[in-house]
């Protein structure tokens, strides 16, 4: 098969814990040809949809780890899967990526995870949907309800929709510290929406990533575990990721979402659970793949190429 990733620069991949690069390495071990491109490179002409990709030749070099091919114009829809692979932000320029890629599909593409689903499952937002499995929260740019919401509950989290890794995390205690700074901050004085959830105590046991994969659940996790005083357990914020197997209330959650998702066109998400509760559902570019492998034994980049080959059938 014709396996295309659709990326950041290759040159940016810390290959020693990239889930995009395990893909990759898994894909080129079942003799697929890899290619690779950006989201510039995407281009709409005369009604169809091209990509200036390169096939990419990985070298086992971990300092010179891959050779790129000379880049050619291709159609999306010669690629027997393409595979998205950008990293957030989650901003116009990623939604005007995912309406070509949906235009690409009609012209006969493959895409995973579908466009129209990454579009429509905010990773923050989309919880909503399965309430039954969230800690109390509230969406709003309100000042009022956003106070009104910490006097309820006391000790809470505040964070933008459209974050990443950590970035932009805030949590209040009982003591209202910082509160309206912190509010006039995250809603830009009331123009921009946020979240804030009720605080869960079992973050110190970490912020666990449950990975979902053709509608069928990773039995490992990694939970990321603050470090410190940080209340973030995110690894780009420091935290430590260590691999464990799913907990029976997790598993029972996961299942029940896995085969919603997937026939929702959504091939690889990542559950965030903080205890019994779901805080999150990535979709963009869900990672943890190496560190569970390496300290699990678990290859969740296997299952995935498997997942791949599958859909494509």
């Amino acid at each position: 098969m014709k396996i295309a990733f659709l990326a950041d620069p290759l040159s940016h991949f810390k290959i020693y814990k990239d889930s995009t690069y395990a893909m990759m390495t898994e894909a080129a071990r079942r003799g697929h040809q890899v290619y690779a491109f950006e989201q510039q490179d995407v281009v709409l002409e005369s009604g169809l949809v091209t990509a200036n990709a390169a096939l990419v030749t990985l070298t086992g070099d971990p300092d010179d780890w891959f050779r790129r091919g000379t880049y050619s114009e291709m159609y999306l829809s010669e690629f027997d899967a393409i595979v998205v692979r950008k990293d957030p932000p989650f901003d116009m320029e990623y939604i005007y990526t995912t309406y070509l890629l949906e235009l690409a599909e009609k012209q006969g593409a493959r895409v995973f995870n579908k466009p129209s689903a990454i579009r429509d499952h905010n990773e923050k937002l989309a919880i909503a949907q399965f309430s039954q499995y969230t800690a109390p929260t509230l969406v709003t740019r309100d000042a009022k309800r956003l106070r009104a919401f910490h006097t309820e509950h006391k000790d809470v989290i505040l964070k933008p929709l459209d974050g990443m890794g950590g970035a932009g995390i805030f949590r209040v205690g009982e003591d209202g510290m910082n509160l309206g700074s912190i509010i006039e901050t995250l809603t830009d004085n009331g123009r921009c929406t946020i979240m804030v959830q009720k605080f869960i105590p079992q973050i110190t046991e970490g912020d666990k990533r449950i990975l979902l994969i053709g509608g069928r659940v990773v039995p490992f996790v990694l939970a990321r575990i603050p470090q410190g005083n940080e209340v973030r357990g995110n690894l780009a914020a420091g935290g430590l990721g260590v691999a464990q197997p799913i907990t029976a209330a997790n598993l029972k959650m996961a299942e029940a979402l896995a085969p919603v998702l997937n026939d929702r066109g959504l091939l690889l998400v990542g559950l965030d659970a903080i205890g019994d509760y779901m805080t999150e559902i990535n979709v963009t570019s869900p990672t943890c793949f190496q560190e569970i492998k390496q300290q699990a034994g678990f290859d969740v980049a296997e299952m995935f190429i498997t997942a791949v080959e599958a859909a494509v059938k």
